[in-house]
């Protein structure tokens, strides 16, 4: 054998130790792989089990910021109907009664229950008023609805249909005009 020469024999088991290094390593990869995706996958549902409990908690304060909000509406439509009454009723020397009935038949809002409108006489001409945080489409029809039923358990004529509101949707604005209702509204 020539000096710094290796033998086929050397050489071949070099090879061996070096296709087992790498299956070691090969084998070893594959572990970090898998434990790697196992990681993923619970880190991946951690994120999930986080996202609906956020999702959960967002709800929450979403609902109570809209029953704070709704509160606050009653209150203030509450007071401003005082309000609009007393300059109506006092002020202008109108009378002004807040009117009720029960509806047995559902006719109003689709289930029994009670019904109040706020009535405003002038001249011997009746005038129903609703006054509302905010009026959609449906509240004009409820409106008309509570006219018709009015003029039934009263027996008295209605003249006309007014709301007062800060805020009525496009759609709500429309329908008044269909049903000739006059909402008085700023924005």
């Amino acid at each position: 054998m020539v000096a710094g020469l290796i033998g086929l024999d050397e050489i071949l088991k070099r090879l061996d130790r070096n296709e087992q290094e790498l299956a070691r390593l090969r084998e070893d990869m594959l572990t970090g792989f898998r434990r790697h995706d196992e990681e993923l996958a619970r880190l991946r549902m951690d994120m999930n089990k986080l996202r609906e409990d956020m999702n959960r908690g967002f709800e929450l304060v979403e609902r109570h910021i809209s029953a704070l909000g709704a509160r606050w509406g009653l209150v203030a439509e509450e007071a401003f109907r005082s309000g609009l009454m007393g300059l109506v009723g006092r002020e202008l020397g109108l009378r002004v009664e807040r009117w009720s009935a029960y509806d047995e038949e559902g006719f109003v809002h689709g289930a029994p229950g009670p019904v109040e409108v706020d009535v405003a006489v002038v001249d011997d001409k009746t005038i129903l008023v609703e006054v509302a945080s905010h009026v959609k489409k449906s509240d004009v029809a409820v409106l008309r609805r509570k006219a018709e039923l009015f003029v039934r358990k009263s027996g008295r004529r209605v003249d006309r249909l007014l709301m007062v509101t800060p805020y009525a949707d496009e759609e709500a604005l429309k329908m008044a005009t269909a049903l000739w209702v006059e909402i008085y509204t700023k924005v």
